[in-house]
């Protein structure tokens, strides 16, 4: 066991569990303010309700052996999950455990962005706890532990496809099944101070997020370090240069969703990928974002209330795409195929590819069948008194602001 290496990942393991209280504020802030509470509600309960699913068989599921779409019951109940390392890491097994739970907790609070203003809460009850354990914990078995991805050698250093894709299709998914806002064209954030302390909280959690996922403090987390602020900061450039000659004003939510567009784009790739090349990644994950979030939100009409869609999986798919381009082995040993741009050919694209379009798959159509099933339970849309009144009120009994 490494001290070194188990103090940094403990440090890293609380900034990711920071950065579902910063997305409960980023997506509280861009809702309107009969909903904020019942928005925040979603970020806060996926934390508790993720625990302990993550605990009972979540983590077995994901990380114990298995085959190569998921994982066995070896660790059910935490069993064999101590202390000591397991095999090829240097902290102790349960730190790993507790480091993966809260890349669980934050990819399915990440959905709830796209179906906000308009779900009942049995429904979202039961669809986090569905969804967790039947899209999340197989794709990162897919992954991360030692599934057909991994085999295949397509790369993800910290969860473009398990993360990013995932969240913002299922979001889309749900959003399209359970209908549009009423007057959903002309709402409007209501607080864009709260989105801005959430989106930086979001860049300063995303350190533990990235550099994080390599499990040591290392010259690969180092450049997984500065990758992810410079990716943030081509991201904010990206979008505020291309709203500012679309729209004539660069502005706040532009900027901080600009940040948020270049993380997502460099996770998949932070750990291969020099500090050059993530200025492209970053830059260009802040224009294609803007796209996703504008024109092709508008061309085909859904409301995705929170654009968890435009950001997380048009910015994943992206970075996915953009390590197979310019991943390197002289950052990281473990590429055993170099990017297009780094004389690989298209070996390793092809596989990030493959990677991206299996995931769209699985998630769209198990996603699909979620809801379906969750609808035929509980009626997942609220009513139009109750959209009309604000899901504070008739779902929780309160309000944020008092008159």
């Amino acid at each position: 066991m490494d001290m070194t290496n188990t103090v940094f990942m403990f440090v890293a393991t609380v900034l990711v569990w920071l950065m579902t209280p910063a997305l409960a504020l980023f997506y509280g802030g861009l809702v309107r303010s009969k909903n904020v509470l019942s928005t925040a509600m979603h970020s806060f309960t996926t934390m508790a309700i993720v625990s302990i699913i993550w605990i009972i068989v979540g983590f077995s599921l994901a990380f114990s052996p298995g085959n190569g779409i998921i994982g066995g019951l070896d660790f059910f109940g935490l069993h064999n999950v101590g202390f000591e390392p397991n095999e090829g890491h240097t902290i102790p097994f349960n730190l790993f455990m507790m480091f993966q739970m809260t890349f669980a907790i934050l990819t399915t609070a990440i959905v709830s962005g796209a179906y906000a203003e308009r779900i009942r809460f049995p429904a979202f009850i039961l669809f986090t706890v569905l969804w967790v354990l039947i899209v999340y914990s197989p794709l990162a078995h897919w992954v991360w532990g030692g599934g057909w991805i991994a085999e295949m050698g397509a790369l993800d250093f910290a969860g473009g496809n398990v993360v990013h894709i995932s969240s913002g299709l299922a979001g889309l998914v749900v959003a399209i099944v359970i209908g549009k806002r009423k007057n959903a064209g002309t709402t409007a954030p209501h607080n864009l101070i709260f989105t801005l302390i959430g989106g930086a909280l979001l860049w300063f959690g995303w350190f533990g997020f990235n550099v994080g996922s390599e499990l040591a403090f290392d010259d690969v987390a180092m450049y997984a370090f500065i990758n992810t602020n410079t990716a943030a900061a081509a991201g904010v450039l990206g979008w505020m240069i291309i709203e500012w000659v679309v729209n004539k004003k660069p502005t706040l939510l532009g900027a901080v969703s600009g940040a948020i567009a270049g993380l997502v784009a460099i996770t998949p790739a932070a750990g291969f990928v020099s500090p050059l090349s993530s200025i492209p990644i970053g830059l260009i994950g802040g224009i294609v974002c803007f796209w996703g979030v504008g024109w092709l939100k508008q061309k085909l009409g859904y409301d995705d209330a929170l654009d968890a869609f435009g950001l997380h999986a048009v910015g994943g798919t992206w970075g996915g795409i953009a390590t197979g381009l310019f991943a390197s082995d002289s950052i990281n040993a473990i590429v055993e195929h170099n990017g297009l741009f780094y004389g690989g050919g298209i070996d390793l694209l092809w596989r990030q590819v493959v990677a991206i379009i299996a995931t769209f798959a699985f998630v769209g159509i198990v996603t699909f069948i979620l809801i379906t099933i969750v609808n035929l339970i509980f009626k997942a849309r609220a009513t139009d008194e109750e959209e009309a009144k604000g899901l504070d009120l008739t779902m929780h009994g309160e309000r944020a602001y008092q008159d």
